[in-house]
């Protein structure tokens, strides 16, 4: 049982106490309930804080695998499965940002999650399992346990708690990722039969793998990934399961369960399968490309709010892609930055947009008009999201793509200035539908809503839940040296490693 006791495997699965210990609640103790799930993710994200700055045991400077915990686990029939969690500069944003996210995931719910509220938080908690589970294992077969394991909680808090069309964007988010998965599965059992391992450190050292076998592998990884992404073409199961998820659901899927497909391109495709990489890095970026340009036009088309936030993730994602194909410093330390500042940003507009469907019960643009006047605190706040989201400099959205344009300008796997060109205009284009949103809802004439509704201002609580999103964006967008020192001796680590000229 020592495994328990390391720092990452009390990361992962301390949120399961809180779950024992809400097992022992009755279901109409909400208020216990709350509390008790609210109190285990703060912990859980203090604990990341511990083991990552306070411990001792990780070095910044370092670009290794670090905090490791290996042990033996399967070993039977020439299989040699272990458990191996470690972390390294590749991951550690991506941890704090989910044991980050979920405790105001959490906090977002207190009015707005009002049936079964016991239930919902142990699904909440299990997915914070999974989803830490992801970003921290290094064993292929313990990495596909934890990816599939974030479905069934998701799953269920999309079909329980969701809107009216909940159960078919529960279906439909479920058969996509299971889809891309089982070809994953495949090229899984293909490396662990034929390496002798699932070691993902020990399957790159090897470095044996034919070209043309990297080339399916790459696909068959890749299809699981594009489709959590999602990139275009593959996003249409993206606006349904997030228009019909609750608030938290939605925010956590943005988040971070999204950036789990983004970082399985980062730590199993370019690494692992670096010929196929570079040889397919502009399908990549022609797919990224159409992705910003597409994603940006249809979210102006949007009349739910709601959606247009969601159509959003594909534009934004569409230049984290594009980065990290361009395999330079630049390109990959933009892409995981901007990882962040989409979990950041994008997840505080759901949280504002949520606020106000709490009052309002609609997310039609149509209906809305005039919100600055009879709620000045909540606009205040959503245009600095909405500024945020856009890109405009001095936020952290701006610093996150204007790295990434660098690294795609300066690619010499793109060598074509006009992936960045193209993709440029995706930052012009997500400023007009951005302003186009806030235009809608907070100046003009009145709408129907305001006419019609008495309407309050944020309270205490909702002010506190978007706060720390805040201090982030304003931090990063600021001062983002801290953020790129964590991934910096990680990023050039990989870089050397795919040879790929500067």
């Amino acid at each position: 049982m020592n495994f328990l006791l390391e720092p990452l495997s009390i990361v992962t699965f301390f949120p399961l106490l809180g779950v024992l210990a809400l097992l022992f609640l009755k279901s109409e103790w909400t208020s216990a309930i709350r509390w008790t799930a609210l109190g285990t993710a703060l912990v859980t994200f203090a604990i990341s804080l511990w083991a990552f700055f306070f411990s001792g045991r990780y070095d910044i400077a370092s670009g290794d695998l670090q905090l490791v915990a290996k042990y033996d686990w399967i070993t039977v029939a020439g299989w040699n499965i272990r458990y191996y969690l470690a972390a390294d500069g590749l991951s550690i944003l991506l941890v704090l940002l989910t044991t980050f996210l979920t405790p105001i995931a959490i906090l977002s719910t207190w009015t707005a999650v009002q049936e079964r509220v016991k239930d919902f938080m142990v699904f909440f908690l299990l997915l914070e399992v999974g989803m830490t589970g992801v970003f921290l294992a290094q064993d292929l077969f313990l990495f596909y346990i934890f990816w599939e394991f974030t479905l069934v909680p998701m799953y269920f808090l999309i079909g329980i708690w969701g809107g009216n069309n909940r159960l078919y964007a529960a279906v439909k988010f479920f058969l996509y990722t299971m889809a891309g998965s089982i070809l994953m599965l495949l090229a899984i059992l293909w490396l662990g039969i034929n390496g002798g391992t699932f070691s993902v450190p020990d399957l790159i050292a090897q470095g044996n793998i034919p070209a043309n076998v990297q080339f399916w592998l790459f696909i068959a990884f890749a299809a699981a990934f594009a489709i959590k992404v999602p990139m275009w073409p593959l996003h249409s199961w993206l606006p349904d399961a997030h228009v019909e998820a609750p608030t938290a659901g939605s925010v956590i899927l943005a988040g971070v369960l999204l950036k789990m497909g983004t970082y399985g391109f980062l730590r199993f495709n370019l690494p692992l399968f670096p010929d196929a990489a570079k040889e397919l890095a502009w399908v990549i970026a022609v797919l990224s490309v159409i992705g910003i340009l597409y994603g940006a036009a249809v979210s102006y088309s949007q009349k739910d709010v709601k959606k247009l936030v969601a159509y959003s993730s594909v534009s934004h994602l569409g230049f984290v892609m594009l980065g990290m194909f361009a395999m330079n410093p630049q390109g990959i330390a933009g892409a995981i930055l901007q990882m962040v500042n989409h979990g950041l940003s994008t997840g505080a507009l759901f949280l504002l947009v949520g606020m106000i469907y709490e009052q309002t019960h609609t997310r039609e643009l149509k209906v809305y008009g005039g919100l600055w006047k009879i709620m000045p605190i909540y606009g205040a706040l959503t245009l600095i999201v909405t500024l945020s989201s856009m890109g405009l400099p001095g936020l952290n959205g701006f610093v996150g793509e204007f790295t990434i344009l660098l690294g795609a300008w300066g690619s010499t796997v793109y060598n074509n200035v006009w992936y960045a060109g193209l993709s440029a205009i995706g930052v012009i284009l997500a400023a007009i539908y951005m302003l186009y949103m806030f235009q809608k809802m907070f100046l003009g004439p009145v709408g129907e809503i305001t006419q019609h509704h008495e309407l309050r201002d944020l309270n205490w609580r909702e002010v506190l839940t978007l706060l720390p999103l805040l201090v982030f964006i304003f931090w990063i967008g600021l001062y983002p040296q801290p953020f790129f020192t964590l991934m910096e001796p990680a990023v050039n680590n990989l870089v050397a490693a795919l040879g790929v000229a500067p």
